[in-house]
C-alpha cells in the first residue's frame, strides 16, 4: 500500500535507490557465489532460451553477467543492462576473464530501456523480477524491445500461494530491495495481459547456504524464523529450510517461462 501523501514516482525512485545500494554493496559477493552458475540450472535457462548463432540477445536487470556471458557464447550478440553500475563493472570483468567479444553493457532502468522496438531475438530477464515495482511493466519493455516471433523468458523464484506471504516476509529480511515474488500462476497471468504466448514452462529448485545470502545484522530473526519453520515441519516459507553441517540451507522455487511475442 503506498502512503496517501507519497506519489507513485517517488515510491519508484525510493525503490531504485533502494536496490542500487543493496546491489553495491553486495556487487563482488553476488559474483563470486557459485550459487549463480549453478551448472544444471544454467542448462535449462539457456535450453529455453534457444539461441542460435544468429540471435541478438537482451539480458535486462544482469547483474554481473553470469547469464549474459553465458548466452555470448551461444548467441551473435548479447548486450546487458542493470540499474547499478557496480553490477555492470563486475560484468565487464567477468567478460574479460573468459575472452568474450560478442558483449555490451548498459547502466539503465528495466522498466525504460533504451533500445528500439523490435531489437533483438530474444530478451531475458533472470533472478530478477522480485525486484520490480511494477513486473507487469517491465515484461512490457522486455516484448517492446523483442522482434516479432522472437521470445522472451522470465527466470525467478515462483513460491507456492500458501507460502508466497511467509516467503516474501523472509526474502524483505534478507533483501530490503525484494518488493514480492510471484506464483507460477501470477507470472502467467502477467504474460498473458501482455500478449505473449507461452512456448514454455520449466523449474528447477536452487539450494543455498542462508549464511552466504544475508548480511550479518539479518541473520538472527532469518535464523529464529528458518529454525521455526524447521520445527514445525510444514514448510511455511517454502523453502525446504534445514539444518546442514555447514548451517542453514534453502531452495530456492525457480521457475522458467518462455514466451514468443
Amino acid at each position: 500500500m503506498i502512503p496517501s501523501d507519497t506519489k507513485p514516482d517517488e515510491t519508484r525512485q525510493n525503490h531504485d535507490h533502494a536496490v542500487i545500494a543493496q546491489f553495491t554493496r553486495w556487487a563482488g559477493t553476488f559474483a563470486a557465489l557459485p550459487v549463480h552458475a549453478e551448472h544444471s540450472a544454467m542448462v535449462r535457462t539457456l535450453a529455453a532460451c534457444a539461441l542460435t548463432p544468429a540471435s541478438r540477445v537482451l539480458d535486462v536487470a544482469c547483474g554481473p553477467g553470469i547469464l549474459a556471458c553465458a548466452m555470448a557464447e551461444q548467441a551473435q550478440h548479447v548486450s546487458g543492462i542493470d540499474l547499478t553500475e557496480a553490477m555492470i563493472g563486475q560484468a565487464r570483468r567477468r567478460q574479460n576473464a573468459a575472452g568474450l567479444h560478442n558483449l555490451e553493457w548498459h547502466v539503465g532502468h528495466a522498466g525504460s530501456l533504451p533500445f528500439e522496438d523490435g531489437s533483438f531475438d530474444c530478451v531475458t530477464t533472470r533472478y530478477s523480477l522480485h525486484h520490480m515495482t511494477d513486473p507487469g511493466r517491465i515484461l512490457a519493455e522486455m516484448k517492446r524491445v523483442c522482434c516479432e516471433g522472437g521470445r522472451v523468458v522470465v527466470i525467478d523464484a515462483t513460491p507456492a500461494p500458501e507460502s508466497q506471504t511467509a516467503y516474501d516476509r523472509m526474502e524483505r529480511i534478507r533483501d530490503p530491495s525484494h518488493t514480492s515474488a510471484l506464483t507460477l500462476m501470477q507470472l502467467r497471468e502477467v504474460g498473458r495481459q501482455c500478449g505473449l504466448i507461452e512456448q514454455l514452462i520449466d523449474g528447477y529448485r536452487l539450494e543455498a547456504k542462508l549464511e552466504e545470502l544475508a548480511d550479518p545484522e539479518a541473520m538472527p530473526a532469518l535464523t529464529e524464523m528458518f529454525e521455526a519453520d524447521i520445527r514445525s515441519g510444514d514448510d511455511r516459507l517454502g523453502v525446504q529450510a534445514y539444518r546442514a553441517v555447514d548451517g542453514l540451507r534453502l531452495f530456492f522455487p525457480i521457475s522458467i517461462i518462455a514466451w514468443q511475442v
